[in-house]
């Protein structure tokens, strides 16, 4: 493999019934600042049927260049058609880095791609980067420079683990939702198309669709709150949280929780926050009742102001919160609600 001949930063523009899904505009933020270290351009992989018009919205969120694979085998997502085309888009322009977002669709379609173009795939990362590898220098081993560094949780959680792939190419990663920053739209962005239909031809691996039955979501998705009241083990019982979601409604905020309350069976997985739950950005995080693990710290650090309370005073949580309250959460989070129930009808 020459690896000199493999130049770029791609992304798989993942779209569902022709509305790009936000992953991709977050990977494209991402690839931007990658490809300004690497001296390079952001290139777009928008794979679907009818999705042409969906090319200029990727333009306003970075993309320099929009490949577009088009074809009616492509209508909904399928493993078989999906990969070949996003493998043969590969093959074609050999990029350097491929980023596909760890989506039910991604964490299908990656490890497939990956294989079939003889590369390595870190799932799941938290962190991206330009770097050397070896991170440090080994006398005697050469040290390579520009290289993708992919960090990801490991062993449960329970360690961070950064990865390189050195010797192959391109550099595939899957990357987890709402832990990369979208760049604000650039408004009237027009994108440079390049249309490419590698040919599909169905076989015995292509399923038949019979039907697709939505799901219709009971809770609202904690990675669009822009309020957050998350409970831990300190809460104390399933039915505790209910002071919790009396604190959320006064907010306008939705209930999220740490691993522990979904280990436990209180919560379901949805709500969970952290390294292995969802990465969130809210306005407001509060933490009750969460001692503050560094997996679950690295799902919500990025929130604009984090409020903890908790009865121990050297909760690891205070090393990382705005404001923070040491003592019963039982006692003090009734008596915040009824302030602010006070101060809203005060201000009306």
């Amino acid at each position: 493999m020459n690896l000199e001949e493999y130049k770029g930063v791609y992304v798989f523009a993942q779209q569902v019934d022709n509305e790009i899904s936000s992953i991709a505009f977050e990977l494209l933020g991402k690839a931007k600042d990658l490809a300004k270290d690497l001296d390079t351009d952001v290139t777009a992989v928008l794979i679907g049927s009818g999705v042409k018009g969906l090319a200029d919205q990727l333009a306003e969120y970075g993309a320099d260049r929009v490949i577009v694979v088009d074809d009616p085998e492509l209508k909904d997502y399928r493993t078989e058609p999906y990969a070949h085309a996003l493998a043969s888009v590969i093959n074609e322009y050999k990029p350097e880095i491929m980023l596909v977002g760890a989506t039910a669709i991604g964490r299908d379609l990656g490890p497939r791609v990956s294989a079939r173009v003889a590369t390595g795939l870190t799932a799941d990362c938290t962190v991206l980067e330009i770097g050397d590898f070896p991170l440090q220098a080994v006398p005697g081993q050469e040290q390579l420079h520009k290289q993708l560094l992919m960090t990801r949780p490991a062993f449960g959680g329970n360690t961070i683990a950064t990865i390189a792939c050195p010797y192959n190419r391109p550099q595939m990663a899957t990357v987890r939702a709402g832990v990369m920053q979208k760049i604000d739209p650039i408004k009237g962005a027009k994108a440079n198309v390049v249309e490419f239909n590698p040919g599909f031809t169905p076989d015995n691996k292509y399923v038949e669709i019979l039907d697709i039955v939505k799901s219709v979501a009971e809770t609202v998705d904690i990675m669009d709150a822009k309020i957050l009241v998350s409970g831990g083990r300190g809460v104390g019982s399933p039915e505790n949280f209910k002071i919790l979601e009396d604190l959320a409604e006064v907010l306008g905020g939705t209930v999220s929780c740490s691993r522990a309350v979904v280990d436990s069976g209180w919560k379901p997985k949805d709500l969970q926050v952290g390294q292995t739950g969802k990465t969130v950005r809210p306005n407001v995080y509060f933490a009750i009742g969460i001692s503050g693990a560094i997996q679950h710290v690295a799902g919500m650090e990025e929130s604009d102001i984090i409020v903890a309370i908790n009865k121990d005073a050297d909760a690891p949580i205070f090393d990382v919160a705005d404001y923070g309250v040491v003592g019963d959460l039982n006692k003090i989070v009734p008596k915040l609600t009824e302030a602010l129930k006070a101060e809203i009808a005060a201000a009306k």
